[in-house]
């Protein structure tokens, strides 16, 4: 729950509010991906705590080499402790299926895992990267957290995460205007399996969007269908005929038999347009007649 003392004061009280929250916790573990979020609680936490905390990253199919590589990178600028550990999701049948459930099942394997190493290295918490905006959107993983008591010290400081994008600019961390990114499993259309396959297909996409230069996209995988989508800004660029033909062979020569470019651009969470609404409305225990 947001602390109320948090709700309608400065970025600069909420981001000592956080430092509260973070010292009250003790010997705390950070779930880090390298994300704006995660790194910037990753980074708060050892201004606060020093060696009483520890980063952990999950070395997951579902995570790209990039973005492994450049949070390793970001962690080690910074001296946060930081330790890589393999996950194991892709052996559970249930999140191989892509149900709307893919990501509690996801977040269950990695929590499960930190709260092992959280009783076997003597720490007091495990701590997430969740902010107050993330609770308008569609996130099983949430759920995952509140089974496993992880604690979301952004949240609970009512950070935005426009918020702790200025923090992060102001303590000169170079992560502060990284675009977000979720898992490559979340690229995949609900239902059509997750395989090893089909995320290096995604990955490779969008090595190869990101190589020519497209700073916010998504390869979204249909099957024989790929629907790219490009942030609206540089959907003129895409467009260009000479840049569709390249996008045609890129993702042919990867397997697609047909080449989209969505028309919307990106935006985050689409995937989840084709959900049933209870789908969406199981997460808060609501109905569809409510």
């Amino acid at each position: 729950m947001v602390c109320m003392s948090a709700v309608g004061t400065s970025v600069e009280a909420k981001d000592e509010l956080l430092q509260a929250n973070l010292r009250s916790l003790g010997r705390t573990l950070v779930a880090y991906s390298g994300g704006v979020d995660s790194a910037y609680l990753a980074w708060a936490a050892y201004q606060t705590l020093g060696r009483d905390m520890l980063a952990i990253i999950a070395d997951s199919p579902s995570l790209a080499r990039t973005q492994l590589a450049d949070a390793i990178a970001f962690a080690n600028e910074q001296s946060i402790p930081l330790e890589v550990v393999a996950t194991s999701e892709l052996d559970r049948p249930e999140y191989v299926r892509n149900d709307a459930q893919r990501c509690f099942f996801c977040k269950d394997e990695l929590f499960t895992l930190m709260e092992e190493l959280r009783m076997a290295r003597g720490f007091d918490a495990i701590a997430y990267g969740v902010n107050l905006d993330d609770q308008g959107d569609f996130r099983p993983g949430q759920r995952a957290a509140r089974a496993h008591r992880i604690v979301a010290p952004l949240f609970d400081a009512g950070l935005t995460k426009e918020e702790i994008r200025a923090l992060a600019r102001s303590a000169g961390l170079r992560i502060w205007d990284k675009p977000a990114s979720a898992c490559l499993s979340s690229r995949i259309e609900y239902g059509r399996p997750v395989t090893r396959e089909a995320l290096n297909v995604v990955e490779k996409g969008e090595d190869a969007l990101r190589a020519l230069g497209f700073r916010q996209f998504r390869v979204r995988h249909h099957g024989e269908i790929v629907r790219i989508e490009i942030a609206r800004e540089e959907l003129e660029r895409a467009l260009d005929p000479a840049m569709a033909a390249e996008f045609t062979r890129i993702f042919k020569a990867l397997g697609f038999k047909f080449v989209t470019l969505d028309l919307e651009g990106f935006r985050s969470g689409s995937m989840n347009a084709l959900l049933p609404a209870e789908d969406l409305l199981r997460q808060t225990g609501r109905t569809g007649g409510q």
